[in-house]
């Protein structure tokens, strides 16, 4: 039986693939494309979170998409209202028709003989599925979906109560009027923690190093006085750039001057807490802002539950688990009915898909990242990822934007086969990602590399990128681009 053909296929329904659907139905409306999703419904991380407070860490003008405007005056959304807006997105524009729900992609090999993928998934029923596609558009983020980061603590099975991380929250967990422990000190923990507070009878954050964490308003003024005085495609517009160009200058003032954004991120916090409150224990990290990403307390929430005396902040290691809780390494015990690991995430790249190349395994990390969206010698493959100093969406629109002008060129002078070539000497490898995050630091073997300089450097920048994506030339000597008979033009 002859596979199921597609021009384009799409792995993963989050934000990423409902933007790149869109992307391909208004630039490209002479492809075909399917989606391929492993889970029963749409929205990927939005879908997947369901922990108290689940919200955005970056703000819903520039999360949301450049082509359906964020109508919401909240710029920090609970992730149920970032799910509606992906649902109401693909319905609007009749993405969700091809979208197909329970099937988990397990492998991908390319023929270069034939110029396309042969893509095998399963269903939730058990049954193997086989489609070809002359595009594979990985979509998936880099997230691991079936477990987050636990790390091993001593005496876990001592304890009586009850121990969950937040990537498996749910509904019935119960914390009211409990004692709450929440490990960890990232996104998720400042995020959990004023959200339990108001429930639980305390929460103790405890955390072995502190975060960067900057009170931020769920509302914008600015956003709504704009909204007030102009048409409301031209107030999302304005309020969009405001939100990118002041995304970008908090980070190049982060970068360019550490000793004073530390200080400036110092004296922040120490205004929103009691005036005995050790700051430089708690708030004060040993890094600099933006080795790690900056974590964002909507509301300054995080802040006022521990004025309020709802949240204790303990920072020392774990020594162990015991009956009734925690101790420290300073030897403070800390009791506990319920204990939150917000001890992060795992990476898995293209989620686990075993690629193959003309019968050949085929590793990324032996590999280059060309332009942040495909890697050097894997044909006609692309993916979506995100910044990490900005939102997500700005950089997977710009993905979208360039495997559309790539596909179109194509088509105009006949080709079918397009692939990037690393082929300067003297080119320094890096790895891909420079923050110090653990998530990354963890997966960094695990992940394609970037070079010293263009087109194989990730500059996290997007005025630049958009310059480069949007209106550079395709043709720039790396992106080679040939036909089945392999003539070819680089």
């Amino acid at each position: 039986m002859t596979p199921e053909h597609v021009d384009v296929l799409i792995v993963g329904a989050g934000i990423s693939g409902i933007g790149a659907a869109y992307y391909l139905q208004d630039r490209c409306p002479e492809r075909t494309y399917t989606i391929l999703e492993g889970r029963a419904n749409l929205g990927g991380t939005w879908d997947l979170f369901r922990y108290p407070g689940i919200r955005s860490d970056s703000d819903m003008f520039t999360l949301g998409y450049r082509f359906k405007p964020w109508k919401d005056p909240r710029a920090i959304a609970d992730g149920a209202s970032i799910l509606r807006y992906l649902e109401e997105t693909a319905s609007e524009f009749g993405i969700d028709r091809h979208i197909r729900y329970g099937h988990r992609v397990h492998n991908a090999r390319w023929s270069s003989a034939e110029a396309r993928w042969t893509v095998e998934a399963s269903r939730d029923d058990g049954e193997r599925v086989t489609l070809t596609c002359n595009l594979l558009f990985m979509c998936a983020g880099y997230y691991d979906y079936e477990r987050g980061h636990s790390p091993a603590f001593e005496g876990v099975s001592d304890f009586r109560g009850r121990i969950v991380h937040p990537q498996h929250w749910t509904d019935d967990i119960d914390y009211d009027g409990k004692r709450v422990v929440v490990i960890g000190s990232g996104a998720t923990a400042v995020t959990l923690v004023p959200e339990l507070a108001k429930r639980a009878a305390h929460v103790t954050m405890v955390q072995r190093s502190p975060s960067y964490v900057l009170p931020a308003p769920s509302v914008d003024p600015h956003a709504r006085w704009l909204h007030a005085k102009l048409p409301a495609s031209a107030a999302y517009s304005a309020t969009r750039w405001k939100k990118i160009l002041f995304s970008m200058g908090l980070y190049q003032f982060c970068r360019r001057f550490p000793d004073r954004a530390r200080r400036f991120v110092r004296n922040v916090i120490r205004a929103e807490l009691p005036k005995d409150f050790d700051v430089e224990t708690h708030f004060q990290p040993s890094y600099d802002p933006w080795d790690q990403r900056l974590c964002m307390a909507t509301d300054g929430d995080l802040f006022a539950a521990i004025r309020a005396g709802q949240v204790t902040v303990a920072t020392d290691s774990i020594d162990r688990f015991t009956a009734t809780g925690l101790r420290l390494a300073s030897g403070t015990d800390i009791e506990a009915d319920l204990v939150v690991t917000a001890t992060g995430l795992r990476i898995k790249l293209f989620g686990g898909i075993e690629l193959e190349v003309d019968g050949q395994p085929f590793r990324p990390p032996d590999h280059m990242a060309y332009k942040g969206l495909m890697i050097s010698d894997l044909p006609n493959l692309a993916f979506a990822s995100g910044y990490t100093n900005a939102s997500w969406t700005l950089k997977v629109e710009l993905t979208c934007e360039f495997v559309c002008r790539l596909l179109n060129r194509m088509k105009s002078r006949g080709y079918d086969i397009c692939v990037p070539r690393c082929t300067e000497d003297g080119l320094d490898d890096e790895p891909i990602l420079d923050l110090q995050a653990g998530y990354i630091l963890r997966a960094i073997d695990q992940l394609p590399k970037q070079g010293s300089k263009a087109p194989w450097r990730l500059y996290q920048n997007y005025l630049l990128d958009a310059l480069t994506l949007r209106h550079r030339p395709l043709d720039d000597g790396r992106l080679e681009l040939s036909r089945r008979t392999g003539v070819s033009s680089g």
